[in-house]
């Protein structure tokens, strides 16, 4: 089963793209990092075309990997109103793109993936990174906090769903 992780933004939108095959001598199986990253937009675009490019991009990212499940964080708390609507617009994107490809999706709060990946739904960034990076079986850190965060979505959807 291949899983792609979506943590959403205008500006940028993280992805992890995670395989998780069946063992017969583990109940969890075998995880595998496939890809992850970062798809970015320029400020300097119109809002109809950074969204055009976030749909484009992710629908490159569905051909090339031809995911079964696509998880995405679900963020129903704003801190500041000015990201709120643009990143309300990416998910709107991301659910479109992903029902256009007859993709199920599956949300999952910011508390739940902390809590899936470490144990504790309030740990620090950085507890969770390090968990990715054994996991995943990484030789490093995913530079991006974004593309990290795509990682840990994928993860807890194995972990939570499968």
């Amino acid at each position: 089963m291949i899983i792609i992780g979506i943590d959403p933004g205008t500006a940028s939108t993280g992805y992890g793209i995670v395989k998780k095959t069946r063992k017969v001598k583990s109940k969890r199986g075998s995880l595998k990092c496939l890809d992850y990253g970062l798809i970015k937009t320029s400020p300097s675009f119109p809002t109809a075309e950074r969204l055009q490019k976030l749909n484009n991009e992710l629908s490159k990212l569905i051909k090339r990997f031809q995911p079964n499940v696509l998880a995405m964080e679900n963020v129903y708390f704003f801190k500041n109103l000015k990201t709120a609507i643009p990143v309300s617009q990416a998910e709107g994107v991301i659910l479109l793109t992903a029902a256009k490809n007859k993709i199920p999706v599956f949300q999952f709060t910011p508390l739940e993936i902390k809590m899936a990946i470490t144990g504790y739904g309030w740990s620090k960034k950085s507890q969770v990174q390090k968990k990715i990076k054994t996991l995943l079986n990484l030789k490093e850190f995913p530079r991006s906090d974004d593309a990290a965060d795509g990682l840990a979505i994928a993860l807890t959807y194995c972990f939570n769903k499968t």
